[in-house]
């Protein structure tokens, strides 16, 4: 297995091309926008693109999933049953298939958006915005936070140290060394009405500004 790391100006997001050495076939995860480079890596390397896998419906990690889809002919694979009035396959829950002779697993990490997708390739975890190094992704509110949360205890933190994560922005980490380093992920969870008492408690009536 080989990962092309592919970089997107819009939105600053990491994609990742994952070839596989012995069939010659690749998977795309969150292509990002489209760029000679990545274009470079699949023809270079003679690779048959059969997929292209979403974590999630945000316009900076599929900008270029049409160009993609003229040039190559993969099958997508999101949460969502369809993206650009591109049709899916469809994944929800937790789960596995195959693709460019790889056995895929995939799970429901809801928090950041509904449609989170966290998918894994041998020894590589792909968390797309769940998850960056050191960090959680972004959610609304406490209860997305805490489902986040939830979701990646289960699912990230039950797995070996030496995993790889290859997150949708910033630099690459290891699930040891989120366990170690990440605070928000490995941090006590307040209750959410001791949070709302909290604020009710501590603000001021009349705010000085």
């Amino acid at each position: 297995m080989k990962i092309y790391f592919h970089y997107s100006v819009e939105g600053f997001s990491n994609g990742y091309l994952v070839g596989n050495e012995k069939t010659r076939e690749a998977v795309m995860i969150d292509p990002g926008l489209m760029n000679q480079e990545l274009l470079s890596h699949i023809e270079k390397n003679k690779y048959h693109l059969t997929s292209v896998l979403i974590t999630h419906n945000h316009e900076s990690h599929h900008s270029g999933l049409e160009t993609l889809l003229r040039v190559f002919n993969p099958k997508v694979y999101a949460a969502d049953a369809e993206l650009k009035g591109i049709k899916t396959m469809i994944l929800q829950g937790d789960g596995t298939f195959l693709a460019a002779g790889f056995p895929i697993r995939y799970f429901a990490t809801p928090g950041h958006s509904p449609d989170s997708l966290m998918y894994q390739i041998k020894n590589v975890i792909f968390p797309g915005d769940a998850l960056s190094a050191g960090r959680l992704g972004t959610t609304n509110n406490i209860y997305g936070r805490r489902n986040l949360v939830a979701h990646l205890r289960n699912k990230l933190l039950t797995q070996n140290d030496d995993i790889i994560v290859m997150p949708g922005h910033g630099p690459p980490s290891t699930i040891g060394a989120e366990r170690l380093f990440n605070y928000e992920l490995m941090q006590n969870e307040p209750d959410s009405t001791e949070s709302v008492r909290h604020v009710v408690v501590g603000s001021s009536i009349n705010p000085s500004y």
